[in-house]
Order: structure tokens, then sequence, then C-alpha cells
């Protein structure tokens, strides 16, 4: 029954939020905010499915253009994550994302970037442009640098392009960690925390395209020892619940 309620729910507030805000993207297509617009509401859904987000360290967000380096677990990061996306901050997603009925239009129209990652040299073209609409438009941009959901095993390999990107632009790079959400079920009253943190801006000022590997692992290392001590918190913060 719960399952039943809670998926009915959902379905109402993701048609509402697909009208209205397909209207305001028609109207202002593209603009800056719209995916700020849609993460606040897609945000709101997170107590409708038991989950109490917790949010860290937003304050530390950059006042100035930089790239989010975000984990990507599942589909609820769309509930969980969106808790924390700021004004001016456009995601990059794939291509295939512009063939879905609905939401590939209004993805599109959102202003967010879709990119080819089969085609290697389209996929360069692209983190080419997202680097100069990064420095032309003042724009932050929003990335999973694992490239696929990981589905709660840790934290998968990065993908090279969104270091190359903020190289190329010469922007700072904010990691932006979930802890796990592979307990989160729609037919459980209470799911629990989530637990969102946003850690320092790291700078790529000074740092050459040769450097990249480096740079990543670095990350990846910092990244990965966070998310286990938020993996750890969350579920001592459970533990009490119960």
């Amino acid at each position: 029954m719960l399952l039943i309620l809670r998926c009915l729910i959902l379905s109402v507030m993701l048609i509402l939020a697909f009208v209205i805000g397909g209207l305001a993207c028609i109207l202002r297509p593209r603009h800056r905010d719209n995916v700020h617009m849609f993460a606040k509401v897609f945000s709101w859904a997170a107590p409708v499915l038991g989950i109490k987000v917790i949010v860290r360290n937003s304050e530390k967000q950059s006042q100035k253009p930089c790239i989010f380096l975000a984990n990507h677990q599942n589909n609820f990061d769309m509930f969980t994550h969106t808790a924390v996306v700021p004004k001016g901050t456009v995601s990059l997603g794939k291509k295939s994302l512009a063939w879905m009925p609905l939401f590939g239009q209004i993805y599109w129209l959102s202003g967010n970037i879709l990119i080819d990652r089969k085609n290697r040299s389209k996929a360069f073209d692209t983190m080419a442009a997202t680097a100069r609409k990064i420095k032309e438009k003042c724009l932050s941009v929003w990335i999973f640098p694992e490239g696929t959901r990981s589905r709660g095993k840790g934290l998968l390999p990065f993908k090279a392009g969104a270091f190359y990107t903020a190289i190329a632009a010469g922007v700072p790079m904010v990691p932006v960690l979930a802890s796990n959400q592979g307990h989160i079920k729609l037919n459980r009253w209470n799911n629990g925390v989530v637990i969102i943190e946003m850690m320092d801006p790291i700078e790529t000022t000074g740092i050459d395209k040769t450097q990249v590997k480096e740079l990543s692992k670095r990350i990846h290392t910092m990244m990965s020892e966070k998310l286990s001590q938020l993996n750890q918190e969350a579920s001592a913060l459970m533990a009490k619940a119960v």
C-alpha cells in the first residue's frame, strides 16, 4: 500500500514539475537558473520518500564558476543531490537523454549540456565548448565524473573529461558527496538519513593538462575517504533512530 501511495504522490509531483517547469523553460529557454529551479522542486520529494537529507557546507558553494564533482549512485540522486544545486549551474548528461519523451526535451531546454560519450572526438568538442560556456556565461557545471551509477559499489574510477574541462576553463573543482543510498526502498516507511556534504574547492590554476591523471587520482582519494566517513556517520544516525 505504501509503495502504491508513494508512487502516486511522486508521479503527481513530477508531472506538476514537468508541466510548470516546462512552461517556464519555454518562456526562458536555456536560462542559467532553470536547472536550479527543477533541482529545488525535485529535492522536495525526499521527505515523501521517507528520506531525511542532511546538508553540510552548502555555504561553501563557490561564488564564481566552478565544476561540481558529484558521486552518482542511483535514481535517488534526483531527490538527494538536488538539495545543494546552486543557481547558475547546469549539468552534463549523456546525449541519449534527449530522446526520452518529455524529459529529454525539458532537460535540453533547461540549459543542460549533452555529450556523446560513444564518440570520442565529439565528446572532446563538447567538453571544449563547455569550457567556453563556463568562461563566457559564468556558469558552473555539475558533473558525475564516474560516468555511470555506482549502485552501492563505492566510488568508481573517474573519467578524465571533467578535469580537462576545469583546467581549460581555469575554474576550481568542488567535490559533492552523498552518503550511501542503497538502503532506500519505496515500500519502507522510514528510509533513514542521507548526508550531502560539499567539500572545499580545489583550485586548478597553474595545473597543466599533463597533470590530469595525478589530479584525478588525488581528488578520487579525497572523495573516497570522505564518502567512507559519511557512510559511517549516516549509519550511526540511522542506528540511533531505530
